[in-house]
């Protein structure tokens, strides 16, 4: 859980570097907690409810994605795969799942 608080934290820096479980504990909780307001949205009909997580999540979802990127030694520039339809987010997961160069 310190990991997750540390995401919001650091929520807008760029720089540095973040290891995998720094990473991947975020991702993680914020999965369950997207389903957990998808259920309730599809419920109870407030939609906007899981569009206003993601858009509290957005910035410092990137910023730690950049870090983690430049924790394994690659150029954060990479993120912009993302950005390639099907190969694109596969590419990044398997660059984030590579162990630390520092």
């Amino acid at each position: 859980m310190k990991e997750y608080i540390s995401m919001w934290q650091r929520g807008l820096d760029f720089r540095g570097t973040s290891n995998r479980r720094e990473f991947w504990m975020p991702v993680l909780v914020n999965f369950i907690i997207g389903i957990i307001l998808g259920a309730f949205a599809t419920i109870t009909g407030l939609i906007f409810i899981t569009w206003i997580y993601s858009l509290a999540i957005l910035i410092p979802g990137i910023a730690i994605a950049v870090r983690r990127l430049r924790d394994a030694g690659f150029s954060p520039f990479l993120y912009f795969l993302v950005l390639v339809p099907f190969v694109g987010g596969i590419i990044l997961i398997v660059l984030w799942c590579c162990d630390s160069k520092y």
